[in-house]
């Protein structure tokens, strides 16, 4: 349970990937946590083949370690992130959020070209309609063999609604926003990461 939204402990896409960390997406204002979302993260067990440099650091110096956590984002495994509505908001808003982080983190890498910029506004204009209703669900699924992602969004009484992201410069930032250790954006699922998976190398 992650803020009492039930996570499966393994989800299967073409395979079986576990639920290997979570957390919260959050603001304070005033004092007031305002959560917004709450995040599963489920890899392919196979990843740890890609981390054993790291085997035997601890949970804490890993959540630390940006190198460790690019390595998490190039393994070569297949990665799907679960995205649950805490506070509704409108789609647009999750939108341009999304689209500053890619931005800044592919202008940063000196790739934000004309191509990036094209895919990223299809994606915009893909939340730009939505209602982020409570217990709406965004899913991210990166398969493992190509640089590409599928973006799901399930919302109640409405069909799913899919868009497939084909620019792997803006794929590989989109990990990196969830997925960017001391940069990700939900500082509880770098942590929660770090501690599994720090767990996971030392069995």
């Amino acid at each position: 349970m992650v803020d009492e939204i039930p996570f499966p402990p393994q989800i299967t896409t073409t395979k079986p990937l576990n639920l290997l960390g979570h957390g919260l997406t959050d603001i304070e204002i005033h004092f007031l946590q305002i959560k917004f979302t709450a995040i599963g993260v489920y890899l392919d067990p196979e990843i740890l083949s890609h981390l054993q440099q790291w085997k035997g650091k601890q949970g804490s110096s890993l959540a630390q370690d940006d190198d460790f956590f690019d390595a998490l984002v190039s393994a070569p495994v297949e990665k799907f992130f679960r995205i649950v509505v805490i506070k509704e908001i409108k789609g647009s808003q999750y939108g341009v959020q999304l689209e500053s982080a890619v931005r800044d983190r592919l202008a940063e890498a000196d790739k934000y070209e004309e191509e990036e910029e094209s895919a990223l506004e299809k994606i915009v204009e893909f939340f730009q309609s939505k209602y982020f209703k409570k217990d709406s669900v965004i899913a991210y699924h990166f398969p493992a063999t190509s640089p590409t992602a599928e973006i799901v969004f399930t919302s109640e009484g409405k069909e799913d609604s899919k868009i497939k992201v084909e620019n792997a410069n803006v794929v590989e930032m989109i990990k990196k926003w969830y997925l960017g250790g001391a940069r990700g954006v939900s500082p509880t699922t770098t942590s929660s990461l770090a501690n599994t998976l720090s767990a996971e190398l030392s069995k």
